[in-house]
């Protein structure tokens, strides 16, 4: 089974030279642009798997001068993939951490429950697999007395210096560009502090605890000037949503309302990113700025979007001027002209728009994004949560079924930690009133009730220890019946709907399990029973609590091991974004125009899902509720597609083909 098929998704080619030059002289011109030194890898695994080398070589060679090894280390989880490799090393290298001296970065304050806190998810992770002496890890007490706080922030800096210093310190990138709890307006000067969490900082915390109100009111962390003493410091950043602060981290100016650019002044600072979280730096989003480039019809698309936005100008009224002026006369070489390129990526833009996403019957479907035949289709829509469906595509999902395909949904978790415990307290009070109408000598549902109440009420402690079973199967049940709602709203026959339940999910906590087996066996059976024509999966990997990953990399490992029957290859594979971002223009394949009264039925489909509505615990940080969103999100496409002067519509959902991997 293979289970991470999304980080292999490569929706741009991008050329190896762009990311790993093949001389100094190459990496100069292509990295003129960067102010610290960065380095790109193809994958997570990769760049985690070097750092931890590099880390392993630096306790080796201490530990043969026989000096201690000093590393500072964060929580979350971009560091995760680093630990594990460590503990691989540990394990099968005969890596010691005997001489490894440990301080952590930091800790929230005030602590309840010590199994929250973010020593306990280290020594989850790292410290408790590894040879590290207990007495060489340092860490903040989340639970100190408030007079102590001051004392200790200052001890803690003494003891860093004490022992030399810190000669690792590994940092991971806040989508605002905190470092360790950082945010904007630190300053050079602050060294170990408490620090306030609010806003973007404290909705980034709430994904170790089971809710934002759980979010303890501060952070113990080290400062800006703890990180500018250390020796070495490595800065990693994974995913598509680190792309933004990446670029400004590593191109921007220097300023205080972004923090992380003050490592553009330490001696020995380095970044280390993947590709997606490195698509927004200009060797790789912009590459014509830099280098002579590697043109394919997507490279050239995104350059002439670009210079559209850039002069203000729509694609067919672009000059050789607008070309020669900003970077792109490669492109007049290879074509000619400005007609020539204009027009070419006038039509390639053009033939992604269809009022049919089945495919439109008995019509010459040769530049349309889908096939007119069979008609009928049979389809699934797989959305990982249960309202992503309606969110992401309930205009082309209605248009589905108003075309006459036979459309299933497919449920791929039960959704139940995203429900507030004041929802099930209104339903089971609900579902107790109606037993005392209609079954007062059955008292079996309503004592269940009741029990339910008082114990939301009353005995429930916020420990992020396992929910209650109970308590679990009523939320699962309210999304589940809202989901429904939904889909019969949209015009989906009850016996198409799906609920999956995988079970990766259903740990009753944030933190979920690894995809198995089981999970992709469901997928698996769902699909080969069906065997349909299109498939539509949720295919952005921004999702903030990393379901949405772990949901597409179950169908697309259900889909690896069908993908040589004949129904398969004749499947089509569409994915599509989440509430949290859109395709980029260069990538989109099929973009289905949505009209004012469609838009209307899409955002009534959202509000079905009532328990979502307002007080949903994963909103990230925009403020905005997924119907605004969603309707800012599909205007913005189509004000896009009118800037570059193709037709004006109201909105449009935005689809990229996946082609499975062979």
């Amino acid at each position: 089974m293979k289970t991470n098929l999304s980080s292999q998704i490569t929706l741009t080619r991008i050329p190896q030279r762009y990311y790993r030059p093949e001389n100094s002289f190459e990496h100069s011109v292509l990295t003129r642009l960067e102010k610290i030194p960065t380095t790109i890898y193809e994958s997570v695994e990769e760049g985690s798997f070097a750092i931890a080398r590099e880390i392993a070589t630096q306790i080796r060679k201490k530990h043969e001068a026989g000096e201690l090894f000093v590393l500072a280390v964060p929580g979350g989880r971009s560091p995760l993939g680093v630990y594990k490799e460590l503990v691989r090393m540990h394990k099968e290298e005969q890596l010691s951490f005997r001489n490894v001296v440990v301080f952590v970065e930091y800790e929230f304050y005030p602590l309840t429950n010590p199994a929250s806190s973010n020593l306990a998810q280290l020594k989850e992770a790292f410290f408790n697999h590894v040879d590290i002496a207990s007495e060489n890890i340092y860490a903040p007490n989340g639970s100190m007395p408030k007079d102590t706080i001051l004392d200790f922030c200052q001890n803690y800096e003494m003891q860093m210096q004490n022992l030399g210093g810190v000669d690792y310190m590994l940092l991971g990138l806040g989508v605002s560009s905190n470092i360790m709890f950082n945010g904007a307006g630190s300053t050079l000067s602050v060294r170990t502090h408490l620090a306030v969490l609010e806003g973007a900082a404290r909705k980034e915390a709430s994904r170790t605890f089971q809710s934002i109100e759980n979010v303890p009111t501060g952070v113990i962390t080290m400062g800006i000037a703890t990180m500018m003493r250390a020796k070495n410091v490595i800065l990693m950043a994974w995913g598509e949503d680190k792309a933004t602060i990446i670029s400004k981290t590593v191109e921007g100016k220097v300023t205080d309302l972004t923090p992380s650019t003050y490592l553009q002044n330490h001696l020995n600072a380095k970044v280390v990113v993947d590709l997606s979280a490195a698509e927004q730096l200009t060797r790789i989003s912009h590459p014509w700025l830099v280098t002579s480039c590697e043109w394919d019809n997507k490279l050239i698309r995104r350059a002439i979007v670009w210079l559209c936005l850039l002069t203000g100008k729509p694609i067919l009224k672009l000059t050789n001027k607008d070309y020669s002026e900003h970077g792109l006369g490669e492109l007049l070489v290879l074509y000619g002209s400005a007609y020539n390129v204009n027009i070419k990526i006038f039509n390639d833009i053009q033939h992604t728009i269809t009022g049919w996403p089945g495919g439109k019957p008995n019509a010459d479907d040769t530049n349309r994004p889908e096939r007119a035949t069979p008609y009928p289709k049979r389809v699934i829509v797989f959305s990982p949560h249960p309202d992503d469906d309606v969110i992401s595509m309930g205009g082309t999902l209605r248009r589905l079924c108003d075309q006459h395909h036979d459309v299933h949904i497919a449920y791929e978790t039960s959704g139940n930690i995203a429900v507030e415990d004041e929802e099930v307290i209104r339903y089971c009070e609900y579902l107790r009133d109606v037993c005392d109408k209609y079954s007062p000598n059955d008292p079996a549902v309503k004592d269940k009730a009741e029990e339910i109440i008082r114990y939301l009420r009353y005995e429930k402690v916020e420990n992020g220890e396992l929910e209650k079973r109970d308590v679990l199967f009523m939320k699962g049940t309210i999304r589940q019946e809202e989901a429904r709602h939904g889909c019969r709203y949209s015009g989906v026959k009850d016996e198409n709907i799906h609920f999956l339940d995988l079970p990766f999910y259903e740990t009753g906590m944030v933190k979920k399990n690894e995809l198995s087996e089981a999970d992709v066996k469901i997928v698996k059976e769902l699909i080969t029973k069906i065997k349909p024509h299109q498939m539509f999966v949720a295919g952005d990997l921004a999702d903030p609590h990393g379901t949405h990953k772990v949901c597409l990399d179950a169908v697309l490992a259900a889909i690896d091991e069908v993908k040589d029957e004949e129904w398969m290859k004749n499947c089509r594979v569409w994915m599509y974004c989440g509430a949290w971002a859109e395709w980029e223009m260069d990538h989109i394949e099929m973009a289905v125009p949505i009209s004012p009264e469609e838009l209307r039925f899409k955002r009534n489909a959202i509000l079905k899902h009532q328990s979502q509505a307002e007080s949903a615990p994963f909103l990230g940080d925009d403020e905005r509720l997924f119907w605004q969103r969603a309707e800012d999100r599909n205007r913005a496409t189509a004000e896009l597609y009118k800037e570059l002067g193709l037709a004006a519509y109201e909105a449009i959902e935005a689809f990229v083909q996946y082609v499975p991997l062979r």
